[in-house]
């Protein structure tokens, strides 16, 4: 839910989502919060009480949009600076969802008392402040999809990525075998699967200590 609804068509439409799109494996709706006003302008914000810059979303559409189409099963999810920051596990939890609503802010923010009564959760994607929620929700999608059964091609990809057991994804490689002057890890080529496991752990291991030593 949001202002500017065509802001999605174009990650929507492509790649992995589109696929999974086609596959029923994911179905998106997108809903204009404009469409809710009763107002002849479909005035959707006004000034903030207390003064200060920017503008605010009004209660009323915002409230009417998510009420019109919340089902028992559903959790609203508003994306915000001040949500909980997004994890993969929080990723795998919300792909269990049957039912997800996003909501996206814009301007300053929504009306607080929204927030209270028909959100559950607020969620941000970082420590930063974005234009709009719209980004925040495409990067929810992309990332929760994965977790959807049968989206990937491989049943075991999304386990195996940077995260899943609290550290970084280990270094890839592919043909040929010297480029620039630099060689594949001799151990990647010797077969022994059993070597290969260590290397690949010990390696992301050390990646995840150099760049997020917090992780470790």
């Amino acid at each position: 839910m949001s202002l500017f609804p065509e802001y999605f068509k174009g990650p929507f439409d492509e790649s992995i989502i589109k696929q999974a799109r086609k596959k029923q494996l994911l179905e998106i709706c997108l809903h204009d919060i404009r469409q809710y006003t009763e107002d002849r302008h479909n005035r959707v914000d006004d000034r903030t009480y207390g003064g200060g810059p920017g503008m605010v979303m009004m209660p009323e559409p915002v409230a009417k949009a998510i009420r019109s189409v919340r089902t028992p099963q559903a959790k609203v999810v508003y994306l915000s600076p001040q949500g909980q920051p997004l994890t993969a596990a929080k990723c795998r939890e919300l792909a269990a969802v049957e039912h997800l609503i996003l909501l996206c802010g814009h301007y300053e923010g929504i009306d607080e008392r929204v927030l209270e009564s028909d959100v559950d959760e607020e969620i941000s994607i970082g420590d930063y402040v974005l234009t709009n929620g719209c980004l925040a929700a495409i990067v929810l999608v992309d990332a929760l999809v994965r977790f959807v059964p049968g989206v990937l091609g491989h049943d075991s990809a999304a386990d195996e990525d940077s995260f899943e057991e609290g550290v970084f994804d280990c270094p890839h490689y592919t043909r040929p075998e010297v480029f620039e002057g630099k060689r594949v890890p001799e151990v990647l080529l010797s077969g022994n699967h059993k070597k290969i496991d260590e290397w690949r752990r010990q390696a992301a291991l050390e990646k995840t200590k150099r760049v997020r030593p917090d992780l470790c």
